[in-house]
């Protein structure tokens, strides 16, 4: 069995309007936390859980999944080997969310792996 997909991810330049738009479309309950910059959890009813946040730099709005997997560093290489580019090293999430890292494939579509 393959990784599967564990989180979805919407960066928007207006969040707000995102998680209205996605909560009337879909009927998820979403809540934003004020101590997450704006970023907002998602619970899809049973379904795999996201997040909505708002847009930090040029070129980082849109869709993206995160892979759970067991290793970043190794999945990055992988990646990297298969024409991808590393993006964002494995960083820290907060509290106890573990670590997150994102490639492109070789189109340039962001993926996230999440550990």
């Amino acid at each position: 069995m393959g990784q599967q997909v564990a989180f979805f991810e919407v960066i928007s330049p207006d969040a707000e309007r995102a998680r209205k738009f996605y909560a009337e479309l879909f009927g998820w309950q979403i809540g934003a936390d004020p101590a997450m910059g704006g970023y907002a959890l998602v619970d899809t009813g049973g379904g795999i859980g996201g997040g909505i946040g708002p847009s930090t730099a040029p070129g980082d709005a849109g869709v993206k999944i995160y892979m759970r997997v067991d290793d970043l560093d190794a999945y990055l290489d992988r990646a990297e080997r298969l024409g991808g580019k590393r993006l964002v090293p494995p960083t820290d999430l907060p509290g106890d969310f573990g670590r997150f890292a994102i490639f492109t494939d070789p189109d340039g579509n962001q993926v996230g792996l999440w550990a």
